[in-house]
C-alpha cells in the first residue's frame, strides 16, 4: 500500500508547481527503460544519464508549454524570485551568495529575461519613433552640424583625420537618419550586455575595503539590481500608454538600491548614500561613454 502511494506520489506530485511537471511525464511509469539509455526508470529523471524521463508523443500545446516553462521555468521559480526582487532583494542575494539557489531562478537567466522584456516594452512604446530626429533639422541648422571640429589632443593630424570621418559620416546620417536610428538599435542590445560588467567594477571599486565580498558577488548584486530597474522601467514605459504620470513609478529606482545596497553588503545609512551617489555618478559617465560609442559604431556601419 505504501509502496503503491510513494507510486503514485512520483507519477502525480501534488502543489500547484508540479501541475506542469505532471503533464510532462505523464504515460512513463516507474521502471520503464529510459529512452537514452535504457536503465529502468526510477523517477521523473534518469538516474544514469540524466535525461528527463518524457513521453514526447505529445500535442502541439504540451510543447508549447514546455517552451515556455524552459524559458521562464514555470515551474515555480521565476514566480518566486520576482516578488522576492521586488520586496526583498537583499534576502534574495545573500541567499544565492549563500548557496540557496534552487529555489530562485538563477540571476544571468533573469537579466536576460529582464533585458528581453525590456526592449520588447520599448520597440513597443517607441515603435512610431526616431532614435534620431533629423528629418526635422533645418538646411542651415544641417550645415552647422556637418562643420563639427574633433580635437582629440593627439596632434593636428589627428584631429583633421578624426575630423574628416566625422562629417563624412555625419553627412550620411544627415541623408539617411533612420538607417542610424536602426543601426543603433541593433547594437543597443549587445551594449545593454556591458552594463554588468560596468556595474560590478564600480561596485568593487567602492567597495574595495569591504571584507567578505569578491567580484563575483558584485556582479550577482548587479544582476538582480539591473533586472529590478529594467522590470520598472518597463512597467514605467507600458504604463504610460494606459495612464498618464506613470513615470514617477520611477522614484522607486533609488529606494529599492538603497534598500538592497545596504541589506546585501550590511553598510550602515550614510556609508550607503555615500556609496549610491559614486555608483551613480559612475554609472552615468559609464552610460555616456557607452552612448557615445554606440553612436560612432552606429555611424561606421552606414554606408554611402
Amino acid at each position: 500500500m505504501d509502496s503503491q502511494a510513494e507510486e503514485e506520489s512520483h507519477e502525480h506530485p501534488g502543489g500547484a508547481r508540479s501541475l506542469l511537471a505532471w503533464r510532462r511525464h505523464q504515460g512513463v511509469p516507474l521502471g520503464t527503460p529510459c529512452y537514452n539509455c535504457e536503465t529502468p526508470l526510477l523517477g521523473p529523471w534518469c538516474h544514469s544519464c540524466g535525461q528527463s524521463a518524457t513521453d514526447f508523443h505529445r500535442h502541439a500545446h504540451h510543447l508549447i508549454a514546455e517552451a515556455f516553462e524552459s524559458f521562464s521555468h514555470a515551474d515555480g521559480r521565476f514566480w518566486r524570485t520576482v516578488p522576492r526582487l521586488l520586496l526583498h532583494p537583499s534576502r534574495l542575494t545573500r541567499d544565492y551568495l549563500a548557496g540557496k539557489r534552487a529555489a530562485q531562478i538563477p540571476p544571468l537567466r533573469l537579466f536576460l529575461v529582464t533585458l528581453l522584456i525590456l526592449f520588447l516594452a520599448g520597440g513597443w512604446v517607441g515603435r512610431d519613433t526616431k532614435l534620431l530626429q533629423l528629418n526635422g533639422m533645418s538646411p542651415a541648422q544641417k550645415a552647422e552640424l556637418s562643420k563639427i571640429k574633433v580635437d582629440l589632443g593627439l596632434g593636428p593630424a589627428w584631429n583633421q583625420a578624426a575630423g574628416d570621418w566625422l562629417q563624412v559620416h555625419l553627412g550620411r546620417a544627415i541623408e539617411n537618419p533612420q538607417a542610424l536610428s536602426d543601426g543603433m538599435r541593433e547594437r543597443a542590445h549587445d551594449f545593454a550586455f556591458l552594463l554588468l560588467p560596468i556595474s560590478a567594477f564600480i561596485l568593487a571599486g567602492i567597495f574595495m575595503f569591504r571584507r567578505g565580498f569578491v567580484l563575483f558577488d558584485h556582479l550577482i548584486f548587479s544582476m538582480h539590481s539591473l533586472s529590478f530597474q529594467g522590470l520598472l522601467i518597463s512597467t514605467a514605459m507600458l504604463g504610460s500608454m494606459l495612464v498618464s504620470g506613470s513615470a514617477w513609478l520611477l522614484w522607486a529606482a533609488p529606494v529599492h538600491l538603497f534598500v538592497h545596497m545596504r541589506g546585501t553588503y550590511g553598510t550602515g545609512v550614510f556609508g550607503t548614500l555615500v556609496r549610491m551617489l559614486v555608483l551613480f555618478l559612475a554609472s552615468v559617465i559609464g552610460f555616456a561613454m557607452l552612448l557615445a560609442a554606440l553612436v560612432l559604431i552606429g555611424l561606421q556601419e552606414l554606408r554611402a
